[in-house]
């Protein structure tokens, strides 16, 4: 009976060895298959968690109302200008330095608004010998001339330059008192092209 027992101690350890043997290999299948679960599903934002949403800064694009703005500026001078090859007539304000070298007693002068006049001629009272005047055509200075001297430019003067001409018609009663009060009137500026431009102004001759 002695030569038993060792046997069935033997026998019983190895059981007990084999059993945790496999509990361990079913835990470790069991771990492994919880991580992959873990890995293959999402994890769920909080409950009423928002996620935040950088957006890099840039140019701000232009308003719809900004772009019309634009586009009704650019429709309006190109609609100022009639015929020719669509190029728009557009004359500046004259400076002191562009009246250089006109001579003449008097002076008569085309302006809008108060502003710096668009044309400006001058010449002597009773001569034969024509005024002398100037336009500044998108930025330059150029030369027109009008018969009769100063008298020719009272009554709707007509100058002409190269490639252009320019018509000045008063269209209502002297505004005001004084020695040389402002007229009415329209300036149209007709370019050899055929195309032209009416300016809304005051004419106004004298000293």
């Amino acid at each position: 009976m002695s030569s038993k027992c060792p046997v069935a101690s033997r026998a019983g350890v190895l059981g007990r060895a084999i059993a945790v043997g496999l509990l361990g290999s079913a835990l470790l299948a069991g771990c492994q298959r919880a991580d992959e679960i873990a890995v293959a599903e999402p994890a769920t934002p909080a409950p009423g968690g928002t996620p935040e949403v950088v957006i890099p800064e840039g140019p701000t694009a232009p308003t719809p109302s900004e772009l019309m703005s634009e586009a009704d500026a650019d429709a309006d001078a190109e609609s100022a200008t009639v015929g020719g090859d669509g190029s728009e007539i557009r004359l500046d304000p004259l400076g002191e330095a562009d009246l250089t070298g006109l001579d003449g007693e008097l002076a008569c002068s085309f302006a809008v608004d108060d502003q710096s006049p668009l044309l400006l001629a001058r010449g002597n009272v009773g001569s034969d010998q024509g005024a002398q005047g100037v336009v500044k055509v998108a930025g330059y200075v150029e030369r027109v001339t009008a018969p009769g001297g100063f008298d020719g430019m009272l009554d709707n003067p007509t100058f002409r330059g190269q490639g252009k001409t320019v018509r000045i018609e008063t269209t209502g009663e002297a505004i005001g008192g004084g020695e040389s009060p402002p007229r009415p009137a329209t300036l149209t500026y007709l370019r050899a092209d055929g195309a032209s431009r009416n300016f809304e102004g005051q004419w106004r001759c004298g000293p």
